[in-house]
C-alpha cells in the first residue's frame, strides 16, 4: 500500500468528503510529522557511550536526540532521535540549535510500510549567523543570569549580540563528541553581493559563487572594479583578517590580501592582490603586474603554499614565461639530474654577454698545448749553450707538469653542471 504523508495525506483527506473531525484529526497528525525540535544531543564519534553502540555505532553518525520546541521535557526522560536528512550532505547542527524534523519512512519501509522515523533539516538560522544558532531551553532548570543575558542582547530580533566578549551556553551537550566546540563571538559572516551563492563555515570559512557586482551600499567588494556586471568569479576563503573586529553581527567582504588563506578564480575581474616580490629583471619584458591583470585566471594566496607531489610529477607551463620571483633566494635541488634547455641561457642578469666555455673540448685543447710547452721546456733544460734559459725553463717544466696532472685528473672540470 502507497504511503501518503504530509500535504498529501491532508489533501486526501479533504476530498475525501469526510467530516470536520477528520479533517482536524489530519491537521494534527500533519502537525506531527513536520515539528521544530531542539537538539539536546548527537552523535559524532565513538566517545559518545552507550548511545553511539545503541543508536548502530558508525552508522549512527550525525543521529541527534531532541526535544519538541512546543513540548520541553526534563532532561531524566528519554528523548527521541532523529536521522541526518541528506546523505550526501554533512552539516551537523550544535546541541541547542534548532531543526526541522519530517516523519518519514526509515529502512524497515519493505517490511512494514508504516514504519517511519523523524529526518532533520539542517539547522534553522534562529539568529541568521554562520557560527551558531543556538538557543537553549531557558525553562529547563537554567538559572545562570549570565546565560540568560546572552539571550537578551538582541535588537531586531534577527541578530544576536553579545558585547561582553563570552558566553555560556552548552553547545556540545552534557557528553561532548567529536571535540568541543568553542563558541567564538567575533566571528563575522560574509555579505552577499546580488546573485551570489555563498556557503559558510562556522569558522570564518566559506565558498562564494558570485560575479562582478557593483554595489551603492556601505560595503564594496574589491573585485568589481572592472569588468562587465555579471563576470563569474569563485571565492574560497579559509580564516578572516585577524583585525576583523568584535563586533561579529557585522558582516565582512571577502579580501585577498587580509583574509588569512584564499583562491580566486576570475573570468574578468582585476584583483588588487600585493604580491610579496614583483623583481621580473630576469624576465626580457616584464609580465602584467599581478594587481593589473585583467582578465581569466587563478590565484592561490597564503602565508605558506606547498605543491607536493607524492607518486608522479609537478608540471608547470606558460603560454608565454613563467617567473620565480623572491627576496630572499630561490633554491632548486635534486637528488637526480637537473636539464635546463633554452634557446639561450643567461646567467647573472639578462644582459650577460660573456660566454660559457664547453669544459671537456677546452681541456683538450689546452692539454695538448700544455704537452708541447713541456716537450719545448725539457729541450731547453738539456742544451748546455743556454744555461740560465735552461733553469728557468726547468721551473716550467715542473710547474706544467703539475697542471697537465690536474687536467688529467679532471680537476678542472665539473662533475655536476654540464653544457652542450
Amino acid at each position: 500500500m502507497a504511503l501518503k504523508t504530509g500535504l498529501a495525506y491532508l489533501g486526501q483527506s479533504i476530498n475525501s468528503g469526510g467530516d470536520i473531525s477528520n479533517l482536524v484529526t489530519s491537521i494534527e497528525e500533519l502537525n506531527l510529522k513536520i515539528i521544530p525540535a531542539r537538539v539536546t544531543d548527537i552523535i559524532l564519534d565513538e566517545t559518545n557511550q552507550p548511545k553511539f553502540t545503541e543508536y548502530g555505532g558508525w552508522n549512527g553518525i550525525g543521529i541527534i536526540e531532541f526535544e519538541p520546541i512546543n513540548t520541553p521535557s526534563p532532561k531524566s526522560i528519554k528523548r527521541p532521535i532523529a536521522k541526518p536528512f541528506f546523505p550526501q550532505l554533512k552539516s551537523f547542527p550544535l546541541v541547542n540549535e534548532i531543526v526541522l524534523l519530517f516523519y518519514l519512512p526509515d529502512s524497515n519501509i519493505g517490511v512494514q510500510d508504516t514504519s517511519e522515523v523523524y529526518y532533520y533539516l539542517n539547522t534553522i538560522s534562529l539568529w541568521n549567523h554562520p557560527h551558531h544558532n543556538a538557543y537553549p531551553n531557558i525553562f529547563d532548570g537554567v538559572d545562570d543570569e549570565e546565560q540568560k543575558d546572552d539571550y537578551q542582547s538582541i535588537e531586531g530580533g534577527s541578530v544576536r549580540r553579545v558585547e561582553d566578549k563570552s558566553t555560556e551556553i552548552n553547545l556540545q551537550g552534557d557528553n561532548p563528541t567529536g571535540g568541543t566546540f568553542i563558541e567564538r563571538t567575533n566571528i563575522h559572516p560574509i555579505l552577499p553581493f546580488v546573485g551570489d551563492n555563498i556557503f559558510e563555515g562556522r569558522f570564518g570559512n566559506s565558498i562564494r559563487l558570485g560575479s562582478t557586482a557593483r554595489s551603492k551600499g556601505l560595503y564594496k567588494n574589491n573585485w568589481s572594479e572592472s569588468g562587465e556586471e555579471g563576470n563569474p568569479i569563485t571565492i574560497l576563503r579559509n580564516g578572516q583578517p585577524t583585525d576583523a573586529g568584535e563586533e561579529g553581527w557585522v558582516p565582512i567582504v571577502d579580501n585577498i590580501n587580509r583574509d588569512l588563506s584564499s583562491i580566486y578564480l576570475t573570468s574578468n575581474q582585476l584583483i588588487p592582490i600585493k604580491a610579496s616580490s614583483t623583481n621580473y629583471t630576469g624576465l626580457k619584458e616584464a609580465p602584467i603586474y599581478p594587481n593589473s591583470y585583467k582578465g581569466a585566471q587563478a590565484i592561490i594566496n597564503s602565508e605558506r603554499i606547498l605543491l607536493n607531489s607524492t607518486k608522479d610529477s609537478v608540471l608547470i607551463s606558460g603560454k608565454k614565461v613563467i617567473s620565480l620571483s623572491a627576496n630572499e633566494g630561490i633554491g632548486l635541488s635534486t637528488s637526480g639530474s637537473m636539464a635546463i634547455e633554452s634557446g639561450e641561457l643567461k646567467l647573472g642578469a639578462d644582459n650577460a654577454e660573456q660566454p660559457l666555455i664547453l669544459g671537456d673540448t677546452f681541456m683538450v685543447q689546452l692539454k695538448a698545448i700544455t704537452s708541447d710547452l713541456i716537450s719545448v721546456m725539457a729541450a731547453l733544460t738539456n742544451e748546455p749553450s743556454l744555461t740560465l734559459a735552461s733553469g728557468a725553463a726547468g721551473t716550467a717544466l715542473e710547474s706544467l707538469n703539475k697542471f697537465i696532472k690536474s687536467i688529467e685528473a679532471e680537476e678542472f672540470t665539473s662533475k655536476v653542471t654540464k653544457t652542450v
